[in-house]
């Protein structure tokens, strides 16, 4: 591996946020949001650094928001969570060196119903 070369497959910046709000009180007594941001930076691509390694194959940067809303009354939750709420396209990973890149999901819509004892 060259001196300064990056580690593959590691990114130098990765950053989350996730903020929720519920109302606590009134005839929306129970409802909430929830809004996320999901940042990765671009990463090398390949397999184990070797003296030969070429660090010339990336993986662009993204940015992925995602969204929930629900709905808490004494021990029910029903909730809906939206997964890469804009449909970015971007890349979760790879595997073999550059044979096999993984997309990240598109707009996703999951759906819940719990309840607690």
């Amino acid at each position: 591996m060259k001196v300064g070369s990056r580690v593959p497959k590691v990114p130098e910046h990765k950053a989350s946020l996730w903020t929720t709000y519920q109302f606590l009180q009134g005839d929306l007594k129970g409802l909430g949001f929830g809004l996320g941001l999901y940042y990765l930076s671009e990463r090398v691509g390949g397999d184990i650094p070797t003296a030969d390694f070429d660090d010339s194959f990336k993986l662009p940067s993204y940015l992925r928001t995602d969204a929930a809303i629900y709905y808490k009354r004494d021990n029910w939750r029903a909730a809906i969570n939206i997964e890469n709420l804009f449909g970015v396209r971007y890349f979760e990973s790879f595997n073999f060196g550059r044979n096999t890149v993984i997309p990240g999901a598109p707009f996703t819509v999951i759906g819940t119903l719990s309840f607690e004892f």
